[in-house]
């Protein structure tokens, strides 16, 4: 058995292995004066710079969390090897030929560590497939390639291989080069049957997945014959060194583009990342059969130096499809944990990068990344289609549902700024109105359990109203709300004016639940006795929900200064109902606003004519209230 590596050999590593140059393979560094550079810290999450690396001295430092050493124990920690592969692994990459202690003497070790073992099998299955590609075998996959506008130079590139059909091509390959069978299935090149080793991929083209480093560690293959039962893509099961949560295909190629660009394309396949960089996007990366991650995350930051105050960018490439919008909600709820600007760039014909390319050249591929949109609008966007804006419950909806979203930026600038852009979309026409609703959702969020704690605790909702809209009494259209529906449970006989309001009038389902209630019980203008009518509202609700909050609306004081009286009633009712016809000259305004007149003329004028109608309500109001409207 080999022993320890020779004291002068590591002693060499070192001096010929820059220490700046190889952290540079991880992260992006800059001066930070006095010679020294600066990072984010890869060994924990950080949200400004504290790695230090000192070249002269050949050692680092973070001063966040106390990680620090020389070349070598960098790489054991960000490769998570032990101390005599860190030092093969920089030596192979220096071309150093290592020395080892045995029987008193020295000797060149030839049972090299586990993960070089892996390394060096992965190199010469990526030679063995190149190679294949040249293959009469591989017609049909130069075809495909062709197809897709890529050619023999650009296979090259991007080290595209073939892995012929059979059984045993691969692994008699590398037995012929010396790796047992148990190293060829630890790689993941091959599978273990009953008969041994059996190659893994099989008539399929193959992609080298690499390190950012370079080196090559699994493969993506996607299948030639539509007979094979297998699926489309296949690729490399998890390894010692393949781990498809740290791993982006083609960031080795990107990685520099990225740190210079501060910004990181992420589409989809092998194929899309080939045709962004030939296209003239050099940053395009692409998962390796798994979804976009928290990990992730973390190795583009390191390359993007910054989160959204320092510029950096994440742009998802999607198909406008159902399949599209869905893997941009997993990019939606990553996104929470990554703090560099994130973006989304949409084909709305379903093409992706590759096939874009195809149809209608790179410039189309370098417009789609260029007409990015921010996520949090796509998302925004994307929920208030699913309703129908042009009714005042679809509106409403359909603002709760945005505004969630909304309430979930960190940022209170930037989230006011979506509280208005949102108030246009959904043609509400009351900025304000708006703003107060994400502000519920913002104090909804913040009062969850597990969330943290608000400044103060927002009111009490109503019996059954927290799954149907935030009910936050700050709000001084549902408290005006509250008091009109007190005042039909209380006082009957003063609110006459309450049937004249329809369930519109009120802004949240909770109040126009009540609304309806009263109005199947004949209006206030069939209340008898107060006390017997609000037990008979109580009683004529429909679930135990809206019992209790009758029942509250029964017993809680009506906000008033000195006597309730007719005037105050009516007073309070009518602006319930100005309001309401406010929203109703909004709404019909906003729907104008989405009409061609030209090519929809007919809905045009009648919708026209809705509105002047409403206008003259809304003047006949002002007038009854000596213009307070």
């Amino acid at each position: 058995m080999a022993g320890r590596i020779r004291d002068e050999d590591v002693a060499l590593v070192r001096e010929r292995t820059p220490i700046a140059d190889v952290v540079g393979e991880y992260l992006q560094l800059r001066s930070a004066g006095g010679g020294s550079l600066k990072g984010l810290c890869p060994f924990h999450d950080e949200k400004s710079p504290s790695f230090n690396v000192t070249p002269d001295r050949g050692l680092y430092y973070c001063f966040g969390c106390g990680e620090g050493g020389d070349v070598i124990r960098f790489i054991q920690q960000i490769e998570g090897l032990g101390f005599v592969e860190a030092v093969e692994s920089l030596a192979q990459q220096s071309g150093i030929r290592l020395r080892y202690e045995a029987g008193g003497g020295y000797t060149a070790r030839n049972d090299q560590g586990q993960r070089q073992r892996l390394i060096e099998a992965h190199r010469e299955a990526q030679r063995f497939y190149a190679e294949q590609l040249l293959a009469p075998a591989a017609q049909e996959g130069r075809r495909f390639l062709t197809e897709r506008g890529f050619g023999r130079a650009d296979a090259e590139h991007f080290g595209v291989g073939y892995a012929p059909g059979g059984w045993g091509a691969l692994t008699g390959h590398l037995r012929d080069k010396g790796f047992s069978d148990q190293e060829i299935i630890t790689a993941g090149l091959a599978g273990q049957g009953r008969r041994g080793a059996y190659d893994k991929f099989r008539n399929r083209l193959v992609w080298p997945v690499r390190e950012v480093t370079g080196e090559v560690v699994g493969f993506g293959a996607r299948k030639l014959d539509s007979d094979d039962d297998g699926p489309k893509y296949l690729n490399t099961p998890e390894t010692p060194i393949f781990k498809k949560g740290h791993l982006l295909y083609g960031l080795d190629l990107a990685k520099r583009e990225i740190s210079r660009e501060r910004r990181a394309v992420v589409v989809e396949g092998y194929t899309d990342v080939m045709a962004c960089h030939l296209a003239g996007v050099p940053t395009a990366v692409a998962t390796c059969g798994t979804s976009f991650g928290e990990d992730h995350l973390k190795v583009l930051r390191r390359m993007l130096l910054g989160r959204s105050n320092q510029g950096g960018e994440v742009v998802f490439t999607f198909d406008g499809d159902a399949a599209g919008r869905k893997a941009a909600v997993r990019a939606f709820a990553e996104e929470h944990g990554f703090a560099s600007e994130t973006f989304v760039a949409v084909q709305p014909d379903g093409l992706d990068p590759c096939d874009l390319r195809l149809h209608n050249g790179d410039a189309a591929v370098r417009d789609l990344v260029a007409d990015r949109k921010p996520l949090y609008e796509f998302m925004v966007r994307t929920v208030i289609e699913q309703y129908d804006l042009d009714t005042a419950e679809g509106r409403m909806a359909g603002l709760d549902a945005a505004a969630e979203i909304v309430a979930g930026i960190r940022n209170e600038g930037v989230r006011k700024l979506y509280g208005v852009n949102l108030d246009h979309w959904l043609g509400i026409m009351d900025e304000s109105f708006v703003q107060r609703r994400v502000a519920q959702h913002v104090s909804a969020r913040r009062n969850r359990p597990g969330e943290a704690p608000a400044r103060r605790p927002a009111p009490q909702a109503p019996p059954g109203a927290a799954a149907e809209a935030p009910y936050d009494l700050r709000d001084p259209s549902l408290q005006r709300e509250r008091q009109a529906l007190k005042i039909a449970v209380q006082y009957p006989a003063l609110a006459a004016e309450f049937d004249e309001l329809d369930p519109e009038s009120f802004t949240v389902p909770q109040h126009r639940a009540v609304h309806t209630l009263i109005s199947g019980q004949g209006g206030v203008a069939a209340a008898g006795e107060p006390q017997q009518w609000a037990a008979g509202l109580r009683d004529a609700a429909p679930d135990e929900a809206q019992r209790a909050f009758v029942t509250r609306l029964a017993v809680e004081p009506i906000e008033v200064y000195g006597e309730l009286d007719g005037h105050y009633a009516q007073e309070i009712l009518g602006t319930i109902k100005i309001h309401s016809i406010n929203r109703q000259v909004a709404n019909l305004k906003s729907r104008l606003g989405r009409l061609d007149p030209s090519s929809q003329a007919e809905e045009y004028q009648r919708v026209f004519t809705d509105l002047m109608a409403v206008e003259q309500q809304r003047r006949l109001m002002r007038e009854r209230s000596g213009g307070a409207a």
